[in-house]
């Protein structure tokens, strides 16, 4: 894809990556050049309007909290951190197995 040239003017400051490009990459780069900024004008810039936030989503609440409340007090002396992806995958696994639901 490409290769390094450690021949740099200055002396060796590191590798400088050289990418070689295919033809019609370098046609287009010869046929289009970049356009120049001229003085007077800025560049015309899109105007973003924020909207509104909406509501977000409330997050799933579990049907049965007293069932909810005991697996997860079992989460919590089972895993050594609770509060992790791991741990939460768990506890809804066995919430779920237990005959609990989510809202």
């Amino acid at each position: 894809m490409g290769y390094y040239d450690f021949n740099c003017r200055s002396g060796w400051i590191g590798a400088i990556v050289v990418m070689a490009i295919g033809r019609s990459q370098m046609s287009r780069q010869i046929s289009k050049p970049p356009r120049k900024r001229k003085e007077g004008k800025k560049l015309a810039t899109k105007k973003t309007t924020k909207k509104p936030k909406s509501k977000s989503k409330k997050s799933s609440t579990p049907t049965n909290p007293s069932l909810y409340a005991r697996v997860k007090a079992e989460a919590k002396r089972k895993f050594d951190v609770y509060p992790s992806a791991y741990a939460n995958a768990w506890l809804v696994r066995t919430y779920k197995k237990r005959g609990g639901g989510y809202r």
